[in-house]
Formats: C-alpha cells, structure tokens, sequence
C-alpha cells in the first residue's frame, strides 16, 4: 500500500502531483521555452509567442487529460462548439495559445550526443516518473508482467472513418509493465522501441521470447532478493528466465504454450497432448528441483511453469455454471491474479489520454501521463481522502483536471 499517509482533505492534485510535481513541471516550462527559443533562432522569429509559465504548464497539462474522460479524437475539440466542447474548459486558455504551447512542448533539453537513442526526449522523464512510483508505494507480494491495454476504446476507433485509420501511424513501440496484482498499481514501467537502435540494445533480438525474456529482466530490475512472486504470460514464461530470477530471489509462476513460448529445457513428454483427453480437472505434474511443469486439463489441456507454489497442494477453478473444478493451487493462483490484472484493464484503460501525437517521444511521454494518473485514483482510493467524498475514477479525472486549470481549489467538496 501507500508508503505515506495523505490527509482526509488530500485534493485530486495532491495525489497526481506525488508523481508528476510542480519542480518536474517547472523543468518542463524551462525546456520548452528553451526550445521555443532555439526553433525561432533557426526558423524565424514568431511575433505571437511568450514564454510560457507554470500555471500554463498545469492547464496545457489538464487540457490532455481531459481527453482520458471525454474520449474525444481531438483535443481542440474543447475549443470547437461541437459535441466534445467545454466552454468552462475553454475560457482558462485560448485555442490558439494552446497550439503554440503543443508545437514547442519539450520536457528535456536537447543533446546530439543522447540522439541516437531514440527515447532521449523523455527518458529522464520516465526515470523521475519511476523513482516516484517506487517511492509512494509498497507493492503486494505478488506481482504481474504484461502489456497493458493503451489503445483506443473499440466502440471509439468504430466510430473513425477508413480515411481517419489510413492516417494513423502504427505505435513504433510496445509498453510493459510490472503490476501490483492486489491494488493494479502500476510498479514499473519499460518501453520497447520496434524500430531503431534502443537503449538496451533489444531491438537486435529478433526472437520474441528472447526479447520478453530481456523486457522481463528490465521490468524486475529493481524486484531483486525482494521474495515477489511474478505472474507471466506465454512470451515470457521459459525455465532458463525462471531459473535466473530464482537466484535474484524472485519466484515465478507463468502460462507456456509450444508456440509462444520458450521451452528449451522442458520434457517434451509434457509438452505433447495425449491421444485421448483426460477428465476436466486432472492434471500430470513433473518437477525438478523447486521448479514444477504442470499440464492441467479443462476442455483444453493448459500448461504451466513454476518455483513459486507447491505441486502438492490443490486449488479449484469456481466456473459459474459448472461449478469447481479441480486443479494444482499454482493455476488457481494464477487465474485468479491474472483476472484481477484483466479487470484493472477493463475499467482503466478507457481513462488513457486520447491524444495522439506523431511522434513517438510525445506518444510514450501522454501514455506515462495516464499511468501517473491511475496510480494517483489507486492512491486515493486508499487513502482517509476517499472515505471523506467517494469519487469514481472518471469524477477523480474531472476533479483533477480542473485543479490543473485553475478552476478548482485544493480541498474536496463535503
């Protein structure tokens, strides 16, 4: 849980700003002045431009998010008179000082020397947001690693015309995260470049598991002699990342499958389907060590990789029409903390920023923005703040986003 406790009077921004506060805005307001600066020294002088300052910064800020709650395609979409528009929003900023903002925003300061790693516009951004998670919260003891779901709402892209879709640009990236699997708090966050030269080298890998194996590794970093129990889906799950983590002193539990995974080291016996089915809930179990390869039948034969719970002991599936069934405690383990992760999905990720930017900097750096957003409604919701007004996730993201704009004060309404 939270490493500090907030007071009951804690406002929206109290919560946002353990992640994302006014000295990193006030870097933000520097760099992109800066930036403005340098691109009129090169380009020409631009008459209508003046320095931004920080409570622009906030209302630049709560613009953006405001799109995580209105899902608009669009965030001049506030300024339009249309569907999407807010003229309480509106009259804080003109459209037009807006876009001037959007044009030179810039969150660090340029170095040749740093452009050829293709994150260098937000990785310290990225590094501050990370020494805050890591800072503000304890995670549970069991954790999962995967991608969570940061594209658009479907009904939403639905909507687009094929002209619309034509225009957007495939994501040059995937995102990963390290998630607390009892709160959804977000521990860690790596992005993977799928084009160009990374940080770490990654994008030299070619093979997928070989590649979630180093995502993994990047991911639990800082999970080392820390007793935590990983959950993994099929792309990561393999005995030789096991085993290594086993010696960091962290445990795993992970989903295989012969196509996705790398199974280098497992009985093939157990990896081969029988000729006729087993009955629903058994299952056949071969260890070696503290490491245990369970296939367990339930109209599907699924196989799973484990150092982190007792083949010995039993679990069940409940099933809402057939009722339990039986399994190995490791797979009701899994299923259950892998659900909660898909429920966390469900219900978040509709909240993420809509705004999509060309670039792949300012796409990585509005998704992190999301993130930060999350884990301060997580926060809320357990703290003394959410006992005093019980907010939604989508009444905490209005709250917030006019406090950005200056349209609110810090206290909550009683």
């Amino acid at each position: 849980g939270p490493t500090q406790k907030m007071p009951p009077s804690a406002s929206a921004m109290d919560f946002f700003q353990l992640f994302v506060p006014d000295n990193m805005l006030k870097n933000m307001v520097v760099q992109t002045n800066l930036y403005a600066r340098k691109f009129q020294e090169r380009f020409g002088s631009d008459g209508t431009w003046a320095d931004v300052t920080l409570a622009e910064m906030k209302a630049f800020l709560g613009y953006m998010v405001s799109t995580s709650i209105s899902h608009c395609e669009s965030v001049l979409s506030i300024w339009s008179g249309g569907f999407y528009s807010n003229r309480g929003l509106a009259g804080v900023m003109s459209q037009a000082r807006f876009e001037k903002i959007l044009k030179y925003f810039h969150v660090v300061a340029f170095r040749s020397s740093q452009a050829a790693h293709g994150l260098y516009k937000v990785q310290p951004f990225l590094d501050a947001l990370q020494s805050s998670f890591d800072a503000a919260f304890r995670p549970s003891q069991t954790q999962v690693l995967h991608e969570p779901l940061i594209d658009e709402d479907p009904v939403f892209i639905a909507t687009c015309t094929e002209r619309e879709l034509r225009k957007r640009k495939k994501r040059k990236f995937s995102l990963w995260v390290r998630q607390c699997s009892s709160t959804g708090f977000i521990i860690q966050i790596y992005v993977h470049l799928k084009e160009g030269a990374g940080p770490d080298g990654l994008d030299a890998l070619k093979n997928k598991p070989q590649l979630h194996g180093a995502v993994a590794r990047n991911l639990c970093r800082n999970a080392a002699g820390k007793n935590y129990i990983v959950f993994t889906g099929p792309s990561i799950t393999s005995l030789a990342l096991f085993e290594e983590f086993e010696k960091q002193g962290i445990y795993c539990c992970g989903l295989l499958s012969s196509r996705k995974s790398d199974c280098t080291g497992l009985p093939r016996s157990m990896l081969a389907s029988p000729a006729t089915p087993p009955a629903r809930g058994q299952h056949r179990i071969r260890t070696k060590g503290s490491m245990s390869l369970i296939c367990w039948y339930n109209k599907g034969h699924f196989r799973f990789l484990t150092n982190a719970y007792s083949p010995l002991q039993q679990g069940v599936i409940i099933k809402r029409r057939s009722g339990e069934v039986p399994c190995p405690l490791a797979v009701e383990a899994f299923a259950a903390h892998l659900s909660y992760i898909c429920r966390y999905d469900d219900k978040y990720s509709k909240y993420f920023i809509s705004h999509k930017p060309n670039k792949t900097w300012q796409q990585v750096f509005w998704f992190a923005v999301s993130i930060a957003v999350n884990n301060a409604y997580i926060l809320y919701k357990l703290s003394d703040a959410y006992h005093v007004q019980r907010y939604s996730r989508a009444q905490f993201g209005e709250r917030l986003v006019r406090e950005l704009l200056g349209l609110e004060d810090a206290s909550p309404t009683p």
